[in-house]
């Protein structure tokens, strides 16, 4: 399977993007082999992070699709995770664009709620 804008991901892995008041989003992406797991051949992980460091919001398809500790639990490969504590909800990977759209979207969404606090 082709995706579109994979060069552009690949060309963002490592970046540390400042957003505002100590909040700041990183990005990790790699070409990997296409499997079924994996059908756009790239692994990512794109995640805001608060002041401390913790992350707040990511999306992501790096890790297992089984988590220590719920061993019996499946998460979907493509999933976001929507707060520090949340163990993923599955995401629909349609494209790189896509990808960096909705997580965007999410970051200024979580930061708006930051600010309103």
């Amino acid at each position: 399977m082709k995706s579109p804008g994979k060069n552009v991901l690949l060309d963002l892995h490592e970046q540390i993007l400042d957003q505002e008041n100590g909040y700041w989003v990183k990005i990790e992406a790699w070409e990997v082999d296409v499997t079924m797991s994996i059908p756009h051949g790239i692994r990512y992980s794109l995640t805001l992070h608060n002041p401390r460091g913790v992350r707040i919001l990511g999306y992501d398809n790096a890790h297992s699709t089984k988590t220590s500790g719920y061993v019996n639990r499946k998460l979907p490969y493509d999933h976001k995770h929507r707060c520090a504590t949340d163990l993923g909800i599955s995401y629909q990977f349609k494209d790189v664009y896509q990808l960096l759209k909705d997580f965007f979207e999410d970051v200024d969404r979580v930061l708006s709620l930051a600010r309103d606090k």
